[in-house]
């Protein structure tokens, strides 16, 4: 039986410290758990030593192998805040004015591909199936095939991919698609974003599409969309059960007025200011909500070295204390914003209490917290989603009110909408997007990649240091 290596730049280490419960975490550990195997990473500890002294820590708890490392500091600076945060991120999401690209950290992306793919070879297996997850990894199965490794190497990406007039504006753009077509199988999170892909090859080099099967640059791979999913059972059984006693003050202080409930970590891709000049124009269209509703936006920070990263903080910093100047009275304030963590389970509690949940990044690969907010609701009486168009999951989830954006007016009357729609209404549409989360939930995710992944025959030709391959099969 083929043993599964997962490969991300960050591991969730079972130790009760450094364990993460997002969806990318969620849905390794049940394909790892169920067929056994191993993960390996970065452990997110930034070392002094160099790359040669530093030891890899090996350890198996559970059936599986946990293979980790640190980060010099130059590295972490080069690879992880530079080039995969402050280029692909950016650029992946469609700001080309915030993308800082440096040579040197191009070359250290490069570098650092290089040394995991190095350090990753002795612990491979012949029959292993490597399962690769993310922008930072971008390079890592053209650096397998450059040591001669034959196995079987698939790749999800999720974040958005760009269209050519965005990722080809990146100065390394055609190293990147060609170091893509050494994976077997690319996975993305929705059609657009695989179509976006294939156009950016056809658009530098000649590509040979039958089906999902391609060739360029003379090597071949498929490729396939799989949004991911969450576990909706699990968020249910969270998001149940009697409240803590501050929540329950909270609810009821509230009363009769609606809550409307935001939560995203910091980043300009979420589309925070817009959202908060949105609900700014529900106050001003819509004055019969003033006094009546409630904003609550969750934004803890992340990548706080990333200066765009500062600047987003210090923009709703100011815009939550104008509109509460604005607005709010002694008796009422319009908007909260915190800029700090909510433990898991008491985050689906809180959704669950709320009436709306508001989602309008402006480029997502899926948005996992659009799921979660609908798996949280209670069924007899069910909050009312409004979604952004550009979020992956607008493409299932599409009886949440869906809006553009950038159009705060749209948002607004959606929100006027939310807040007055009857139950019957909400339970509808609660039904249908449920029914959705249900099908496609992390475990189809994970099973109809892994599938595809070992429908693909492994490479039986021995790849030189140049990663060549003397001869390779026709598309069948």
């Amino acid at each position: 039986m083929n043993r599964l290596v997962v490969v991300s730049n960050r591991i969730a280490i079972p130790n009760g410290t450094k364990a993460s419960a997002g969806g990318l975490a969620v849905g390794i550990m049940d394909a790892l758990k169920t067929t056994g195997g191993m993960w390996f990473g970065w452990n997110g500890e930034i070392n002094e030593i160099g790359e040669d002294d530093e030891e890899m820590n090996v350890f198996e708890q559970d059936n599986i192998t946990y293979a980790s490392f640190g980060l010099n500091q130059n590295d972490y600076d080069l690879y992880y805040l530079q080039f995969s945060n402050a280029v692909i991120w950016p650029a992946f999401h469609y700001r080309l004015d915030l993308v800082n690209f440096q040579r040197e950290a191009w070359d250290v992306y490069c570098r650092v591909n290089r040394m995991l793919a190095r350090r990753l070879l002795p612990l491979l297996k012949a029959d292993d199936v490597l399962w690769i997850h993310d922008y930072h990894l971008l390079p890592f199965a053209a650096e397998l095939r450059k040591l001669g490794v034959q196995n079987r190497i698939g790749f999800f990406l999720h974040i958005p991919f760009p269209t050519p007039e965005i990722f080809n504006a990146l100065p390394p753009h055609k190293e990147l698609l060609e170091m893509l077509c050494d994976y077997d199988l690319l996975g993305f999170q929705t059609e657009s974003d695989r179509t976006a892909f294939l156009e950016c090859l056809s658009f530098l080099t000649l590509m040979q599409s039958k089906g999902k099967k391609h060739t360029a640059f003379g090597k071949h791979f498929i490729t396939g969309v799989y949004p991911i999913g969450i576990e909706p059972d699990s968020i249910k059984e969270m998001a149940e059960g009697p409240l803590p006693p501050k929540m329950a003050a909270m609810k009821k202080d509230l009363g009769d007025a609606k809550n409307i409930i935001a939560c995203e970590r910091l980043d300009y891709s979420k589309g925070l200011p817009e959202r908060f000049l949105a609900y700014e124009a529900l106050l001003e269209n819509y004055p019969e909500h003033r006094g009546k509703i409630r904003f609550s936006q969750i934004a803890p920070t992340s990548r706080g070295d990333v200066q765009a990263y500062q600047d987003i903080r210090h923009q709703l910093e100011t815009e939550a204390g104008r509109i509460n100047g604005k607005y709010g009275t002694l008796g009422w304030t319009p908007l909260y914003y915190l800029n700090q963590h909510f433990e898991r389970r008491l985050l689906m509690k809180i959704f669950r209490l709320t009436d709306i949940g508001l989602v309008t990044p402006l480029r997502d690969g899926m948005n996992l917290v659009a799921k979660e907010y609908v798996a949280a609701q209670d069924p007899r009486d069910p909050g009312v989603l409004v979604l952004s168009r550009f979020a992956g999951a607008a493409n299932e989830l599409t009886s949440a009110l869906i809006v553009n954006p950038y159009d705060r007016d749209e948002v607004a009357a959606a929100l006027n909408q939310a807040a007055t729609m009857p139950l019957n209404e909400r339970i509808s549409r609660y039904k249908d997007m449920m029914a959705v989360l249900q099908k496609n939930d992390i475990t189809h995710w994970r099973k109809t990649y892994l599938k595809d992944l070992l429908a693909i025959p492994a490479r039986s030709q021995v790849l030189g240091e140049a990663g060549k391959v003397a001869t390779l099969p026709r598309l069948a």
